[in-house]
């Protein structure tokens, strides 16, 4: 028997980086829809390591990132995204 499964869409780090920080983009709604279980979203590891870059060295304050490593991992568990 056959199970039943959304369309699924590979996202690259760009695509990432948009869906994460724009809901605007075409990425953004994607990551919606994912959040819905309309869709699978799936993305490879290297590109989770260019967002932690780029948040550690962004969003900091007094020269420390403001995120701790604890929080950006559960951010990773709690985004709609099958890590490879």
């Amino acid at each position: 028997m056959m199970e039943w499964r959304p369309d699924g869409y590979l996202f690259d780090t760009n695509n990432l980086i948009r869906a994460l920080f724009d809901e605007n983009t075409a990425e953004g709604q994607l990551l919606d829809a994912a959040n819905a279980g309309y869709i699978e979203l799936f993305a490879k590891s290297k590109s989770w390591n260019a967002i932690l870059w780029l948040i550690m060295n962004t969003l900091v304050e007094g020269g420390k990132p403001i995120y701790s490593g604890e929080e950006l991992g559960r951010l990773k568990k709690s985004l709609p995204i099958v890590w490879r």
